[in-house]
């Protein structure tokens, strides 16, 4: 390796440890650093080895900060990360790591602080809002009526 790739990699490996990223990230970088194709896979590759660079790591990690923070809901999440080039195996056990009880917790309390903010009298424009509301964070339709309807009762 020569002495460009090596402070290539030593920047790369900086890159990584200050937060979880992805391999297109990396590669991106690389390339604004006019660094492309096998060079930008072998430092790739050493920073994989090194465990500066895993995707597994990265996908739990975003899927979690995004659901606690952001209260996003699974929808958005997994098509967050397969903008990233998280697929297949990662994907799913960056979802699993959203337990279903506080899944549905967190929507329950993101309705009823959503349902606060609504000054209609109208419960059918009332429900609509909401249901737009948690559609548009990411849940699903069918969880969203579930969770209002366990509300009316």
């Amino acid at each position: 390796m020569t002495e460009y790739l090596k402070d290539a990699l030593r920047k790369a490996a900086s890159f990584c440890a200050y937060q979880e990223r992805t391999q297109q990230e990396v590669r991106d970088r690389l390339n604004d650093w006019d660094i492309y194709g096998d060079d930008a896979e072998e430092i790739i590759a050493e920073l994989i080895s090194q465990n500066y660079l895993n995707e597994g790591r990265f996908a739990r990690s975003f899927a979690g900060g995004k659901f606690r923070v952001k209260h996003w809901g699974k929808r958005k999440i997994r098509q967050h990360l397969q903008q990233r080039g998280i697929t297949g195996y990662n994907l799913d056990q960056a979802m699993n790591e959203i337990a279903p009880d506080d899944y549905r917790a967190a929507l329950a309390d993101l309705l009823a602080k959503k349902r606060r903010t609504i000054r209609d009298d109208n419960p059918l424009v009332v429900k609509q809002k909401l249901v737009r509301f948690a559609l548009s964070k990411g849940y699903e339709s069918d969880l969203i009526w579930q969770v209002l309807g366990a509300e009316d009762e």
